[in-house]
């Protein structure tokens, strides 16, 4: 390795400088602070920076949350000095911080908060939870739940509201489906929504109706919001304490940071104070709901006192999502030929949300699933683009990217458009993908190699609480596109699959970049914030089926120990 890049002095002046960066608010410090802060060495493990020139190292230097020396373990302790502060990591693996890229942050805290059905195998279980959770609630009073998901369930169907209303005759009952595009209620839910059968259905919904033309009770995308005003909205101190919720678990799988995917305007101030007084523990980088443009484009970006909180994006909505059926595709669904999915927004509303975001200055992350909905996007966004050429650095991105026509693939690189993907949706979908596609719309489906091969950037995450929101089992299906169980066919194009070196760029430097944190984040390198992920096995070496068997060992931000296993 290099001299300790190459004195004290030096390493000193590179972290005064990234500390005065414009994607570092709120860390200012004056010119004596490195020196006078206390150093702390982490070593004891083999240690990956990110970098492709130096990818491994034995030992970091940190102070005041900077990174100041990487190298061999004898020259940065030798550097250090003898009132450095050892970490020893004892064999286990340190990383760069990971990002979850596309996550929901209240949603995380929300889930252990509530109803979470998770767990759940059967429309049997479905009901005997409902029951037992009946026995609990006050008369008249609302039953909300999320997290089914039908896919695997012995009945191959999903629920409706026949087979919930036995269990609640009177209480409404609203569960809601796993991927947020989807819900089930009971008739009472029906009723005091007043949703009947003759209800139509609203712009970008659907009301599930049986061969007779009777609502079953399931609820698709913008037919939701027929029956939330049923659900009781989580008061302040609540979301509080999910957001705290939130961190302390997010901390504890090893992330150092998350991406907030249509986030209320309103919370991000609550996110902020929670992490000016020490609750929220990681990074968030909020892209707050359409509601929010406005205010956005007029205020510009905004950041927490320390720095760890950034608003600085618009999160829209293109379609639903593909176990629901409310992905938008080209052709009809092969299995259900009747329809081809939800469009949730439309060209006209479409360019004057873009236009708007692109003369503020504001990132748009479009959700977008459906080969469809993926090539209507990225034919608004070269207009808007067109329409505005003197926008520079725009980094927008497409939340999801997952059915794509394979002509559309070149398209994400020739327009500089981020692909935020979620690699346990592959390993989830690729179940029933098959059904819902047939084989000749699987060559574009989650398609990173080929994404990556054509010079796209790939932020990964995992769009927790839609899945569990674990960082092993998202680098583990990017890199072994396999089930958890080992399950792999043809069709779930397994040449899709990426390199462990690719994968820790899609959960560290990339989600730096797509944040605009890349000069100061993603990777281990002197003037960087000391961000580090600490895992028991080394994941980069270990047999593909061992990543899921590490542990977190250590979480660290701005060089604090956040997590910290018990041994």
């Amino acid at each position: 390795m290099t001299d300790l890049r190459h004195t004290a002095a030096l390493l000193f002046a590179l972290a005064l400088a990234a500390c005065s960066g414009e994607d570092n608010p709120g860390k200012h410090r004056p010119a004596d602070a490195a020196s006078d802060a206390p150093m702390t060495v982490f070593t004891g493990g083999v240690i990956y920076t990110g970098l492709d020139d130096a990818p491994t190292a034995e030992a970091v230097a940190v102070a005041d949350g900077i990174i100041l020396g990487v190298g061999t373990r004898a020259l940065i302790e030798d550097s250090a000095g003898d009132n450095a502060t050892i970490i020893d990591l004892d064999g286990a693996a340190m990383y760069p911080g990971f990002t979850d890229a596309h996550a929901h942050f209240l949603g995380i805290g929300m889930r252990e908060l509530t109803l979470n059905l998770e767990a759940v195998g059967s429309i049997d279980e479905l009901v005997a939870v409902l029951a037992e959770t009946i026995q609990n609630t006050e008369q008249g009073e609302t039953v909300y739940g999320r997290g089914w998901i039908e896919t695997g369930w012995p009945e191959a169907r999903m629920p409706t509201r026949d087979d919930l209303d036995p269990a609640s005759p009177d209480n409404p009952v609203i569960l809601r489906r796993a991927d947020d595009h989807a819900l089930v209620v009971n008739s009472a839910a029906l009723e005091a929504a007043g949703i009947n059968d003759a209800t139509p259905d609203p712009d970008g919904g659907r009301i599930e109706r049986d061969e007779t033309g009777r609502a079953t009770g399931m609820l698709i995308d913008n037919a939701q919001n027929l029956v939330v005003a049923l659900i009781k909205a989580p008061g302040e101190k609540t979301k509080r304490q999910a957001y705290a919720t939130a961190s302390n678990i997010y901390a504890a799988y090893g992330w150092t940071g998350l991406h907030n995917m249509s986030v209320a305007p309103a919370n991000t101030e609550t996110i902020a104070a929670l992490s000016e007084d020490g609750v929220v523990d990681i990074r968030v980088y909020n892209s707050i709901d359409q509601s929010g443009l406005n205010a956005l484009v007029a205020n510009g970006p905004q950041a927490s006192k320390n720095g760890r909180i950034l608003t600085r994006a618009v999160k829209l909505y293109m379609d639903g999502a593909l176990g629901s059926r409310g992905a938008l595709l080209s052709a009809p669904y092969s299995d259900r030929p009747k329809t081809s999915g939800l469009a949730l927004m439309h060209h006209e509303e479409a360019l004057d949300l873009f236009n708007r975001a692109l003369v503020g200055g504001v990132q748009v992350n479009t959700h977008a699933i459906g080969d469809e909905a993926n090539a209507l996007l990225l034919d608004w966004y070269a207009e808007a683009f067109a329409a505005n050429p003197d926008a520079a650095d725009l980094r927008w991105r497409i939340e999801h990217a997952q059915i794509l026509h394979t002509e559309d693939i070149k398209r994400f690189a020739d327009l500089s458009v981020i692909a935020s993907m979620q690699p346990s949706h592959a390993i989830g979908d690729l179940y029933f993908a098959p059904d819902r596609l047939g084989p000749n719309r699987l060559d574009g489906a989650y398609a990173w190699r080929s994404l990556i091969d054509a010079g796209v950037i790939i932020a990964a995450g995992s769009d927790a609480p839609v899945e569990r929101g674990d960082p092993l089992i998202e680098f583990y299906a990017a890199v072994a596109r396999r089930g958890l169980d080992g399950t792999q066919t043809e069709d779930w194009r397994p040449g899709e699959a990426v390199t462990r070196q690719e994968a820790l760029k899609m959960f560290t430097l990339w989600p730096a970049y797509a944040a605009f944190q890349e000069q100061s984040l993603g990777t281990i390198e002197p003037g960087k914030r000391a961000d580090f992920t600490v895992f028991s096995k080394d994941i980069m070496t270990v047999p593909e089926a061992q990543i899921l068997t590490a542990k977190p060992v250590m979480t660290v931000v701005d060089g604090e120990i956040v997590y910290r296993a018990e041994k």
